[in-house]
C-alpha cells in the first residue's frame, strides 16, 4: 500500500505525540493500519508525505543513494538574485558538508493552486519575499530550509510538491490518495 497525503502546516509526521500540550498528528487524518510516513516533512513544512507498510519500498524512497527527486514550493525572505540562484544549482555548503546541486527557479508569483495557510505567513511591507521551485536529491535534516537560508534567503513557507514520479496535484490539505509505486 502506497498513500499520498497533502500534510497540512504544523502537523507530526508521526501517529502519537507524548508532548504537553499533545500537537495535531497523521492519527488525526489516515486511518490506514500498518502504515508509516515514509520520510519526513517538519512541523511547520506542509505538502506531500507518501505513507506505506512496505518497508522495502519505504528504502527506496528515502535513502539517499537511491537519489530520489524531491521538489518543493519554496517562499523565501527577500529577492532571489542570479547569484544565489547559482550558489542552490551549484552547491551550498552546509555545517555537515555540500549539497548535492539542486534544481531552482524563481516563479513570478505564487502558483493559483496554493491554499491559504492558517496562521497567515507575515507579510512585511519593507521586506519582499518570491517562491522558488527547489528540487533536491538527498533529504538531509530541514535541508531546503539551511540551503536557502545559507544563501540569504530565509524560508517563510515550505510546501514539498513532488516525490520522484508522484505530486501533490489536486490534494487539498488533509486529503490522502490510493498511489502505484512506480507509477
Amino acid at each position: 500500500m502506497l498513500l499520498a497525503f497533502n500534510k497540512p502546516f504544523q502537523v507530526l509526521c508521526q501517529f502519537t505525540d507524548r508532548s504537553s500540550p499533545p500537537r495535531r498528528t497523521l492519527a488525526e487524518f489516515v486511518r490506514a493500519p500498518g502504515a508509516y510516513a515514509a520520510g519526513r516533512l517538519d512541523y511547520d513544512s506542509e505538502g506531500l508525505l507518501l505513507l506505506t507498510d512496505d518497508g522495502g519500498l519505504a528504502q527506496r524512497l528515502t535513502d539517499p543513494r537511491f537519489k530520489v527527486e524531491k521538489t518543493y514550493l519554496v517562499q523565501v525572505e527577500g529577492a532571489p538574485g542570479t547569484e544565489q540562484l547559482a550558489q542552490l544549482r551549484k552547491s551550498v555548503l552546509l555545517n555537515d558538508g555540500p549539497t548535492l546541486p539542486a534544481r531552482a527557479t524563481l516563479l513570478s508569483h505564487a502558483p493559483e493552486w496554493l491554499w491559504p495557510r492558517d496562521p497567515p505567513v507575515r507579510f512585511r511591507k519593507s521586506v519582499p519575499d518570491a517562491f522558488i521551485e527547489l528540487t533536491i536529491r538527498e533529504g538531509r535534516n530541514r535541508q531546503v530550509r539551511r540551503m536557502t537560508a545559507a544563501v540569504g534567503l530565509p524560508t517563510l513557507r515550505l510546501i514539498r510538491t513532488r516525490i520522484g514520479a508522484i505530486e501533490l496535484a489536486a490534494l487539498k490539505p488533509g486529503e490522502t490518495r490510493t498511489e502505484e509505486y512506480p507509477p
